[in-house]
């Protein structure tokens, strides 16, 4: 890879050519991870990589940093991220919906207390989608003026389309089943260190 501001991207045939080559880090919520992730993947959510820059850095030293998410768009904020720290990654183009799409293998943890969850997208869609029916229920029986919540939320949404930015993913990234445990956390730095 090259020390380039902007990360490089490789696709999914790229990527299973590199794998054994590669750190990966996994930026998706454990519950997402859980769900399917690249073979020997770590998971690092989005907002916990500024706590792991140090570990990353080492991990960097050593060999390529590869960085995933569900379609790209949060890895591609994380080698933002990294690169303004003098990190250089690279991004699986398309995410592991690409990975999958190509016929490549997930991998789930066989641990029993991890349960696959919710993507965040579907995460964001149903949240929203529940709030613009509440609104509008509540807009009909109780008091127009709650109508106001079913626009603000579509107004949100525009928002997020427009700018890669959705608050509502922040905000559910930080409810407890989308959260590292700390030994989860702790376990994968430690992983990063050895590698």
């Amino acid at each position: 890879m090259t020390d380039s501001p902007h990360p490089v991207a490789l696709d999914a045939d790229q990527a299973r050519t590199r794998l054994h080559e590669l750190t990966v880090i996994d930026v998706r919520t454990p519950a997402e991870y859980a769900s399917g992730h690249l073979p020997g993947a770590l998971n690092l959510p989005l907002d916990r990589i500024r706590r792991a820059l140090p570990e990353i850095r080492q991990a960097a030293d050593r060999g390529d940093i590869l960085v995933v998410c569900a379609s790209g768009a949060r890895s591609e904020s994380a080698a933002r991220l990294l690169a303004e720290e003098g990190i250089p990654t690279a991004t699986l183009s398309g995410g592991t919906g690409a990975w999958a799409a190509r016929g490549h293998d997930l991998h789930r943890p066989a641990a029993c207390d991890t349960r696959p969850g919710w993507s965040m997208e579907r995460q964001v869609r149903f949240t929203a989608g529940a709030a613009v029916l509440l609104g509008l229920l509540l807009g009909l029986l109780a008091h127009p003026a709650f109508l106001l919540l079913s626009a603000g939320l579509a107004g949100g949404l525009v928002f997020s389309a427009v700018t890669g930015a959705c608050g509502m993913a922040a905000a559910l990234g930080k409810l407890p089943h989308n959260r590292p445990r700390t030994a989860d956390l702790d376990a994968t730095l430690a992983a990063l260190r050895s590698r």
